[in-house]
């Protein structure tokens, strides 16, 4: 359904060391910074984004959450620990199986406060 997703970055480093960190443990390469600053990673599933606002500064969006699909629940706890150690923080409950929703979650919020989800859907 989607083909990209772009958020706004305040810090281009800051926020591409954080998103190389998450994504790589997903199987993501480094990102890619073109020629406007922008910066890129894609997969054949898709690509995720960031970039310095046109205008204004980079602020979350409010009741927005960024999902990003796990193979297994170490895949999400990898995400986590490695967002927690490039700058993120965590948010919600601490990573786990979200009882009788049948998936594991692990939350975190990017260096812009963008809040981001590792979703594992349970087997049965």
């Amino acid at each position: 359904m989607f083909s990209h997703i772009m958020v706004g970055a305040n810090n281009l480093e800051v926020s591409k060391k954080f998103y190389d960190a998450i994504l790589g443990t997903l199987g993501a390469k480094p990102g890619y910074v073109d020629g406007k600053g922008r910066v890129f990673w894609t997969t054949p599933t898709g690509t995720f984004s960031i970039t310095k606002p046109i205008s204004g500064a980079a602020t979350p969006a409010n009741g927005g959450t960024i999902g990003f699909a796990c193979e297994t629940p170490e895949q999400a706890d990898a995400w986590h620990a490695a967002g927690i150690g490039a700058g993120g923080s965590a948010c919600e409950n601490p990573p786990g199986e979200r009882p009788g929703s049948g998936m594991y979650l692990a939350y975190l919020r990017d260096p812009d406060g963008n809040k981001l989800c590792a979703l594992h859907k349970l087997p049965g």
